[in-house]
């Protein structure tokens, strides 16, 4: 039985090579990723038994995204088979002041299709202890978000803890609609997990004297971010990542928990990145590892923040790190030297 279940669309990826343009050659990169499977993987490769829930298709493309999974231990019993397509998305990966793009491809997809009655909620949350999902989930239509709820209803009937990831895609829906929709479903929520852009885009809330597109975060306003999101939901913890970007290539990174007393901030590390997308995703799965773990709150964020800052470095969506290199890197270790 699965420790902690994830609900979400995995994606084709395609991308050109390295920091090349769209069809600057005539090659592009097929990997898979998604938010809420990109945690499952890191979660797997943690040691904890963590499902994967979504649908896709019987053909060759639906199964090579099944066995993207499973090669990095992800239990992938709970998934769905049927539908047509799977969800693609490009991206061009940005480099010094050139910022990266992503364009989705990923109406009708078999995810998107999916219908409620088709998910044994009851069946898949048997003996689990965690259940995560984001706030792209819902974004992607009315049958979908349905699916989202009942989830967080049969969860909460059987004791499990729920994480969000408010994740923010203004692609996919307006910010009213991400409004009414995430206020409904943050009832469900005892672990929220945002950055320094959702909290405003979502639900309006902001920190003072901060201008994240000129490089200037006001960290200690997040603490006000923290508590409201708090106060207004009744989270039992509030994690925000904070993200300085001197450049596409050039970051600092940190995050805050909040646990209803006090404020945690997190070393910050200049990031010299590789690969950013799938960051928030990695700072997810640390953090439901280390709360599982049983981490006091500065050591579960630290982990949490290490572990992202390692995924900065590695190619494509999925964070291919392991326990011990999180922790030597959390415990201070960031030289980079070669290992022997």
């Amino acid at each position: 039985m699965a420790k902690v279940i994830t609900l979400g669309e995995i994606m084709l990826r395609l991308a050109p090579a390295g920091y090349y343009r769209f069809f600057q050659n005539d090659q592009m990169q097929a990997t898979f990723g998604g938010g809420e499977a990109n945690v499952a993987v890191s979660l797997a490769n943690y040691g904890i038994h963590t499902a994967f829930v979504t649908k896709l298709p019987s053909h060759a493309i639906g199964q090579g995204a099944v066995d993207s999974l499973r090669r990095y231990g992800v239990d992938v019993s709970k998934i769905l088979r049927g539908g047509e397509r799977v969800g693609i998305y490009f991206l061009e990966k940005g480099a010094s002041q050139r910022g990266s793009v992503c364009i989705y491809d990923r109406d009708h997809s078999a995810f998107q299709n999916a219908l409620p009655e088709e998910f044994d909620w009851n069946g898949i949350f048997n003996g689990a202890e965690w259940f995560h999902f984001t706030g792209i989930t819902p974004a992607l239509g009315e049958n979908v978000r349905l699916i989202c709820r009942q989830a967080c209803q049969a969860a909460k009937k059987k004791g499990v803890k729920i994480s969000c990831d408010l994740n923010y895609r203004g692609k996919l829906w307006t910010r009213e609609e991400a409004r009414e929709v995430m206020t409904e479903l943050c009832q469900y929520v005892d672990v929220c997990i945002s950055n320094e852009e959702d909290a405003k885009d979502v639900f309006g809330i902001e920190a003072a004297d901060t201008d994240i597109y000129g490089g200037s975060l006001n960290k200690e306003g997040y603490q006000s971010v923290a508590r409201q999101l708090a106060d207004r939901f009744g989270f039992e913890k509030v994690a925000i990542t904070l993200r300085t970007s001197i450049s596409a290539s050039d970051n600092k990174w940190a995050a805050m928990l909040y646990d209803g007393n006090e404020y945690c901030l997190s070393r910050e590390y200049h990031l010299h990145i590789t690969d950013r997308v799938g960051g928030g995703d990695s700072f997810g799965g640390g953090l439901i590892y280390a709360l599982l773990d049983g981490k006091p709150t500065q050591e579960a964020v630290e982990f949490a923040v290490a572990a992202s800052a390692l995924k900065h470095s590695i190619e494509g969506d999925y964070n291919l790190v392991s326990v011990d290199e999180v922790e030597r890197l959390a415990g201070g270790d960031a030289s980079g030297r070669v290992q022997r």
